[in-house]
């Protein structure tokens, strides 16, 4: 099982929805969750993507020297980046980081936003770009030379000079809910990742990505995004959830989820039917709660509870074949060593450090922009 924490440059505090005791995110800030969550032995951290959060590459290229083990989830977004620009920034960041970057393909859900960033296509669209970039990306951070002309992207003669350290690159995170992303999912991608529904649901969506996968001959990893509220009793740990909302009242859900409904992700119209269908307790299966999903968009749920049974929760998706969970809580700083200490004696964690590929690093320089230098010995 790998255990990974999250990067909030959203925002943090106490309290959701308020700014009663709400923290800075700055540099400073974000630097202390990073640092403890290494030295803590999280296998990495998810900094989030979005035009409310700060740029995930450049904070994350802040964080990088800050730490030793940890390695980076970093987003790329098809149809906004080149791919072969975005393979150079992969390569750069995996070489300096020393092997430690691990790659988010998000194709995004809020049609708003992408048209803000000057993407005007319908959801399916979308992943039909997301298909063509991956395909490009891959080829050239493997070591290849694409030549490649689809319907909506064109390269020729596209290669990366110098290598990532991880061969063929950097492993591929992705979510998508819809027939269009598990499809992709099931072509091209390495770990799927699903929001933390409940356990049947999850189980559903982990046999349709495994069928298509199959088709193509292929086997992919699971990996799961979910909030924690861990104590050491139950009572203390349902008082801390309630206490997390205690500012969110009525008019604020009804804000957000006025906002969060223009979303044409399938993934996110799944969060906010659990939100509904609990409107009492907010409690969707056992111990899976969607208080954080009435305010925010993308991971809606967490799993509350004493540490004994929030690990028998995890455990049961372990069961379902999951081995990546993506956790966060509130605050990140003060969560991250909660879930350290009650949590990681009772699961099977394992996190190999990060190492370098075994080719050989190169430094030389580049003759006419294009070619290697020509290798001599000393002696001729």
């Amino acid at each position: 099982m790998q255990i990974s924490w999250f990067i909030p440059t959203t925002g943090d505090g106490r309290y959701l929805s308020s700014s009663q005791g709400s923290r800075l995110t700055d540099l400073p800030y974000l630097r202390q969750i990073a640092q403890a969550v290494d030295q803590l032995g999280y296998y990495a951290v998810l900094l989030p993507t979005g035009n409310s959060c700060e740029d995930s590459w450049v904070v994350a290229s802040a964080l990088m020297p800050a730490t030793e083990k940890l390695r980076f989830l970093v987003a790329i977004r098809p149809g906004i980046m080149s791919p072969v620009v975005a393979a150079r920034m992969a390569s750069t960041f995996d070489r300096l980081s020393n092997g430690r970057l691990l790659i988010n393909i998000v194709t995004g859900g809020d049609p708003r936003e992408a048209a803000a960033d000057g993407i005007f296509l319908p959801h399916d669209e979308r992943y039909a770009v997301t298909a063509e970039f991956l395909q490009i990306w891959r080829e050239v951070m493997a070591g290849g030379t694409s030549n490649f002309k689809g319907k909506h992207l064109h390269v020729e003669g596209a290669k990366v000079y110098y290598p990532a350290l991880q061969h063929p690159y950097p492993t591929l995170y992705f979510g998508g809910s819809s027939s269009a992303g598990i499809d992709l999912a099931a072509e091209q991608v390495d770990v799927y990742l699903t929001w933390g529904e409940p356990p049947a649901l999850v189980a559903e969506k982990i046999s349709r990505v495994r069928t298509e996968a199959t088709k193509h001959g292929r086997k992919l990893r699971f990996g799961i995004r979910l909030h924690v509220i861990v104590r050491e009793t139950a009572e203390a740990a349902w008082r801390a959830a309630n206490e997390l909302i205690r500012y969110v009242d009525r008019d604020v859900v009804a804000k957000a989820q006025q906002g969060l409904a223009r979303f044409d992700s399938e993934g996110q119209r799944r969060m906010a039917e659990l939100v509904k269908s609990s409107p009492e307790t907010l409690e969707v299966s056992p111990n899976l709660w969607t208080g954080i999903g009435l305010v925010r968009s993308g991971a809606g749920t967490a799993l509350v509870g004493d540490a004994e049974t929030v690990a028998q929760r995890m455990l049961e998706y372990a069961d379902l074949g999951i081995d990546s969970f993506i956790l966060s809580g509130y605050p990140h700083l003060e969560e991250a060593y909660r879930v350290k200490e009650l949590l990681f004696p009772l699961l099977p964690v394992k996190h190999e450090d990060a190492t370098a590929a075994s080719r050989e690093r190169r430094s030389e320089e580049f003759v006419g922009n294009e070619f290697r230098p020509v290798t001599t010995s000393r002696n001729n």
